[in-house]
């Protein structure tokens, strides 16, 4: 199986781009975030005609995930047990979808991006977190993926230089040991062993050519149980996908796995 993890930053937008990035690359399953739309706004007939099936929650142009596999698409499931919600009305966001891709139960994860250090969303980001987990341990005896964009850059080493960020969220040792409690957990992070640096960024702000000079950061990830980390014979980053015109801020990771 070829699974990959994509902030898309609104599918609508970048429809032509997912079609073309699944077949070329040949994917099984891709977890999405930031669709930025609901269900019925998606433009699908694309993936549909491909082979593909979709599972997505979404409000308009805010957050979203889904789900998009040719290899089997059940017991679809939106949010996790416990998952907290954000606002006055206290709701749950659009911001985790899981779904059981040819055996593996995959979740597509939009972790909040906490803002700022004194932010009540900080708070909100490390309550997420701390519930997932709580969830995620049930999984852990089971081939299970814990996929998307977890806006935590757990190492110094995942951003390009970490004196400008000291003072900002992402790198917090809050956050950073939010991340680490899944790895404690029994969960390993599918994509590190086989995309070293300097080519192991995600992400790269639209803003000053980040993109161009590298300055970007690694906050996309693909975490596994113990069963899914055993069947993993590679992975890349797609950064021709953050290049050019129309393209997302973020780029996929894509990670092989054996039958």
């Amino acid at each position: 199986m070829r699974l990959a993890t994509w902030n898309v930053n609104s599918l609508r937008s970048r429809i032509d781009r997912v079609e073309a990035f699944l077949a070329r690359h040949d994917v099984d399953v891709l977890a999405l975030q930031e669709t930025k739309a609901r269900l019925d706004q998606l433009p699908l007939m694309g993936l549909q005609s491909a082979g593909y099936e979709v599972a997505a929650a979404g409000v308009n142009q805010w957050n979203g995930v889904a789900v998009i596999s040719r290899v089997g698409l059940d017991d679809v499931e939106v949010g996790f047990p416990e998952q907290p919600g954000w606002g006055e009305e206290g709701e749950p966001e659009a911001r985790a979808i899981g779904a059981t891709c040819g055996g593996v139960r995959v979740w597509s994860l939009y972790v909040p991006n906490g803002r700022k250090v004194d932010d009540p969303h900080y708070a909100y980001k490390l309550d997420w977190l701390a519930r997932l987990r709580e969830a995620a341990r049930g999984w852990a005896e089971t081939p299970t993926a814990l996929v998307g964009d977890w806006n935590i850059a757990p190492r110094d080493e995942d951003v390009f230089d970490i004196a400008q960020f000291k003072t900002s969220t992402h790198v917090t040792p809050p956050e950073r040991a939010a991340f680490q409690g899944f790895l404690d957990d029994g969960y390993a992070d599918l994509a590190r062993p086989f995309t070293p640096e300097p080519d192991s960024y995600t992400y790269w702000d639209y803003y000053r050519q980040r993109f161009e000079r590298n300055r970007g950061m690694r906050i996309d990830f693909l975490l596994g149980s113990p069963a899914l980390a055993a069947r993993t014979t590679g992975a890349f980053v797609d950064r021709d996908e953050r290049a050019g015109k129309g393209a997302s801020d973020h780029a996929p990771v894509v990670v092989d796995l054996a039958d």
